[in-house]
Parts: C-alpha cells; sequence; structure tokens
C-alpha cells in the first residue's frame, strides 16, 4: 500500500472558523456602535457603561439562538436528504448505482473506469458516496448546530468585552473617539487573524472586516447625534 503523505488543509475549519468570526466581528461592531451612538446622544458614562453591558448579555444570547436554530435547520434538511437517499438506495440499488456512475462520467472519467469506481464505493459505503458526490455533504462541511452556537456566543462576547473595557476606562467626553478608533483597531486585527487561519489575503481579510465596522459606527452616531439633538 502507497505511503500517504501529509497535507494541511483548512475546511475542517470552516463550520467553527465561519461562527466565530461572526460572533467576534458582531460583538466588537454592534457594542462600539451602541456604545458610541449613546454617547453621541449625550448619555451619561454610567448609562453608556449599562447600555454596553446589556447589550453584551443580549447580543451573545441573540448571537447562540440565532446560529443553533438556523444551522439546525440545515442539519435538518441534511438529515432528510441522507433519509431519502437511504430509501432510493434500498427501492433501486441498481439505479443509484447508475446515477453515481454517470456524476463520475461528467467528472472526466471513462464510462468503465467510472462504473468501478462507483461499484468499488457503493460496496464500500453506498450512502457515503452518494452523501459525498450526489449531495455535497461531508464531515467537514456537515452542520453542527451546537458547535456553531458555543462558537458564536463566546466570540461575541470576547468581541464585546474589548470596546466595553475601553468605555470603562476612558472619561466622558474623548470616549467615543477613543471606542470607535480601537475598536477599528480590532477589527482589523480580527481580520488578520481570521484571514490567517483560513488562508485568505491578510490585507484584504483586515480591510473588509475593518471598512464595514466603521461604516456602521458612523451611521450608529449620527443617528445617536441626531436623536440626542431632538430629544
Amino acid at each position: 500500500m502507497a505511503r500517504r503523505h501529509t497535507e494541511r488543509h483548512r475546511t475542517d475549519r470552516i463550520g467553527w472558523l465561519r461562527a466565530a468570526v461572526l460572533g467576534a466581528n458582531d460583538g466588537i461592531v454592534s457594542t462600539a456602535s451602541l456604545l458610541v451612538g449613546v454617547a453621541a446622544a449625550s448619555a451619561s458614562h454610567d448609562n453608556i457603561l449599562v447600555t454596553g453591558v446589556a447589550g453584551l448579555v443580549a447580543g451573545a444570547m441573540s448571537m447562540a439562538a440565532g446560529e443553533y436554530v438556523s444551522v439546525h435547520s440545515q442539519a435538518d434538511t441534511e438529515a432528510a436528504d441522507l433519509a431519502r437517499e437511504s430509501a432510493e438506495l434500498k427501492a433501486d440499488p441498481a439505479a443509484e448505482m447508475r446515477e453515481l456512475t454517470a456524476i463520475y462520467v461528467s467528472r472526466g472519467l471513462d464510462a468503465s473506469l467510472a462504473e468501478q469506481v462507483a461499484a468499488q464505493l457503493m460496496a464500500h459505503d453506498p450512502l457515503g458516496a452518494h452523501a459525498r458526490d450526489e449531495l455535497g455533504i461531508s464531515t467537514a462541511f456537515s452542520a453542527q448546530p451546537v458547535q456553531a452556537a458555543l462558537a458564536s456566543a463566546a466570540s461575541f462576547a470576547v468581541g464585546a468585552v474589548l470596546p466595553l473595557g475601553v468605555a470603562a476606562v476612558v472619561p466622558g467626553p474623548g470616549l467615543a473617539v477613543w471606542v470607535s478608533g480601537l475598536s477599528l483597531v480590532f477589527l482589523a486585527g480580527l481580520g488578520l487573524v481570521a484571514a490567517r487561519a483560513g488562508g485568505a489575503p491578510l490585507v484584504a481579510g483586515a480591510w473588509r472586516v475593518t471598512f464595514w465596522g466603521a461604516l456602521a459606527m458612523g451611521i450608529t452616531a449620527g443617528v445617536g447625534a441626531l436623536f440626542g439633538a431632538v430629544v
């Protein structure tokens, strides 16, 4: 048997990496925007901090619930497709064999080789072969609701603590400037870490996260200033 060489791939990180980056980004952006918006409305320092803490707790719980529900819906769809495929394999294995053969032919194998590959894979794990090659379901990409919920909630809380910590130590007059400025630094760092973990270009990853964070904070600050002026 030929020795298999070791390769390092990042696709097995997709599930938790997506949830973690989304959670941390949302934690920084939403909490910083909330703090800056409330500060722009001329709220007291204590009220700003209470608002930030409430936003952290509510945001973390919302992220956990949202991720669990949405990813569980994906998992339910995958389970339904696998159940249907299993029933079809039992009802008409010959038709499923032809279907798998046609898939391999479309990918470049000649008909005889495609039939041999399909036969061997179906003899080994028929449902696994159809799940992977017909439905596109694999272990690396399969839905993990609990993992996604925990990763999102934890990363949101970590992200939210950063601007909240800045607001706790900065006096009232300069709070909005310090929170927004350092939050952009935090977002750039998050973009770099996420790009590094996912193998993406570092500068593009950092710029993308920072740009949208700055836009969110700018709009929220404008709304807060407008509301404060009206009230």
